[in-house]
């Protein structure tokens, strides 16, 4: 019996070999068309300074700056650049519809399950926007939780919709928008009393009206005794691993040169910011509870 059943598996694992076999094949070659007909569609969710579109429709912000040398380096030089929605940068990749994402999205272990993450590019707090002289008093997420007056509106998809609910803001109160260009409408309109969004985009926003500011001496938040930071990265299709590695080859040197870090203070980033880019790599942050 035992013989019989070692027989009758030999070609299952025979076909499975040969179908792993072909998988390897097929994404190296995925690779090497785009390497061979030198373009790539990069998708950018039009946020500065993240990954954004200028007027002339070339990508700007961190994720793209730093994609542009690193897939020149691949010698892939022409992108095509694809604006989505946030919520949309993970569909968007599991469909096709684009090949990577440079919008600096947050790594997380559940966004790990669903595509490929490159190492990390940016390290970034949080951030809190409201109406001009914060009528409320609002000095953290905190409140939102703690206060039954206060709704909060966050980005669809986005970090700040977890941590809402990790500190036990009710869904009634959270407000979802599609992008954070509506977020300064929203607070004047008496939809929302906050926006919840990164510091650096909450900042951008701040110069954008004057109806509206930052709050100042912000409350970081705090999830099971640890203050919320974000490592925000390129990411690729789940199939899509020798462009993720190859990609990740060349950004880790890249990570070691003035002209990246020139780049990311170029965008606002902080000294701190650009440290804690180094802290974790992406193993730990796709694995951590």
């Amino acid at each position: 019996m035992r013989i019989d059943a070692q027989i009758s598996k030999a070609p299952l694992l025979a076909w499975t070999t040969l179908l792993l076999g072909l998988t390897a094949t097929a994404q190296a070659d995925d690779l090497d068309e785009l390497r061979e007909q030198g373009s790539i569609r990069v998708a950018v969710a039009n946020e500065a300074p993240y990954g954004y579109l200028d007027e002339n429709g070339e990508g700007r912000g961190a994720g793209p700056e730093v994609a542009r040398h690193v897939l020149d380096e691949l010698g892939i030089e022409n992108i095509e650049w694809v604006v989505t929605t946030f919520g949309d940068l993970i569909p968007g990749l599991r469909e096709g519809r684009f090949d990577m994402a440079a919008a600096e999205m947050a790594i997380r272990p559940a966004r790990c399950q669903r595509v490929l993450f490159s190492a990390p590019n940016t390290s970034y707090g949080e951030g809190l926007l409201v109406r001009a002289a914060n009528p409320l008093e609002i000095g953290g997420y905190a409140d939102f939780a703690e206060r039954d007056d206060l709704r909060v509106a966050v980005l669809e998809g986005a970090t700040q919709v977890g941590i809402m609910a990790a500190l036990g803001v009710p869904d009634g109160r959270v407000i979802p928008i599609g992008e954070n260009a509506a977020a300064i409408d929203t607070l004047l309109n008496d939809q929302a009393d906050g926006y919840a969004g990164t510091s650096l985009t909450v900042s951008q926003l701040d110069t954008q009206h004057p109806g509206v500011e930052v709050v100042q001496n912000f409350e970081d938040p705090v999830i099971d005794g640890e203050i919320v930071r974000s490592w925000g990265a390129f990411t690729f299709p789940p199939d899509a691993e020798p462009l993720r590695d190859a990609f990740d080859a060349i950004l880790l040197g890249y990570r070691n040169t003035q002209a990246w870090e020139d780049t990311l203070e170029g965008h606002g980033f902080t000294q701190n910011d650009i440290l804690n880019a180094f802290r974790f790599d992406t193993e730990w942050l796709c694995g951590r509870e």
